[in-house]
């Protein structure tokens, strides 16, 4: 289980990022350029932004508690993480894959 400070320390540990306020949610974002993730205290899960090769990896992985959101952004990418039943392992490699993302201009 990771915890929502656990999960805001991993986040916030990349160089230049910064947390801001999204809707319900806490987003993460680099500084000058767009957000990575977002988290939701109320259930304890977070949406990624992923590329649509590295959403269906993912996915595979744990169909179960990592899984497309259900609108129009998880069909570009973003992706749930129930954070009480992933690995830390699994979050750390999806945030890294996310953060880089957004540093290297790549569309979602």
């Amino acid at each position: 289980m990771i915890s929502e400070e656990e999960y805001l320390a991993i986040a916030l540990s990349f160089p230049n990022t910064e947390q801001k306020p999204h809707f319900d949610r806490i987003g993460v974002k680099v500084i000058g350029k767009r957000m990575f993730t977002t988290y939701w205290p109320e259930n304890n899960t977070a949406n990624i932004f992923l590329s649509l090769k590295a959403q269906a990896s993912f996915c595979k992985k744990d169909r179960s508690n990592i899984y497309p959101v259900p609108n129009k952004w998880g069909e570009k990418g973003a992706t749930t993480f129930e954070l009480d039943l992933v690995s830390e392992k699994l979050i750390r490699e999806a945030l890294l894959l996310a953060y880089n993302d957004v540093l290297l201009n790549k569309k979602r």
